[in-house]
């Protein structure tokens, strides 16, 4: 009878020991399925984020050069057109992010700075000069150089900006969503995600 029983115990505990490891790896296999799929879907969106606009300006240049100060001065000046194409982007593929499987956990630390360029087509009207003080290189260089500062500071008062991040929010959302629905959390830069992805984003 006490054979029997012992037995019945070392068989309950073989099962038990059996299911426990099946288990074990059933668990660590949807673990693994889980990041895979998470990995999958941040790669899946590691694209540019582009938001595109256009802008227009007449930018005055004029310099004058003094050569027997008061009585002498030669100038140049030109009338320059400018439409410039604008584009914000933001490269996901540059997203900076770990996995955590234990603690079923999607940590993005860092996202990539938008990346602003500038496309401008000058054309130059009105361009004149004196012998003593000519057009040159430097000349157009300034110009290039003061019509960028220019159209940047447009660029910042405009809503390119905040479209470009409007874009990115909604592309990272879906990483809030997927995480939910396994179960898992979403951590970005040290702080969990619920549902202020945008004021986590881009607080001040």
């Amino acid at each position: 009878m006490k054979k029997v029983f012992a037995g019945v115990l070392i068989t309950l505990a073989a099962v038990l020991v059996f299911r426990s490891c099946v288990a074990d790896r059933e668990e660590k296999s949807i673990l693994e399925e889980n990041s895979m799929l998470i990995q999958t879907q941040i790669d899946n969106v590691s694209k540019l984020i582009v938001t595109e606009g256009h802008f227009a300006e007449v930018y005055n240049y004029k310099d004058s050069k003094m050569l027997f100060r008061p009585f002498i001065s030669a100038e140049k000046k030109a009338l320059v057109v400018v439409n410039s194409d604008v584009t914000i982007a933001y490269d996901l593929s540059k997203i900076n992010f770990e996995v955590d499987e234990a603690n079923k956990t999607l940590h993005i630390k860092s996202i990539p700075d938008p990346e602003v360029k500038i496309s401008p087509d000058f054309e130059y009207y009105d361009v004149t000069s004196d012998y003593l003080n000519m057009f040159d290189a430097s000349d157009y260089n300034k110009i290039k150089k003061n019509v960028n500062a220019s159209l940047m500071k447009k660029v910042e008062a405009s809503a390119l900006k905040k479209n470009a991040e409007n874009r990115l929010i909604s592309e990272l959302q879906k990483f809030y969503i997927l995480t939910n629905s396994m179960g898992w959390s979403l951590v970005y830069n040290g702080q969990p995600v619920e549902e202020n992805l945008p004021q986590i984003l881009f607080k001040d």
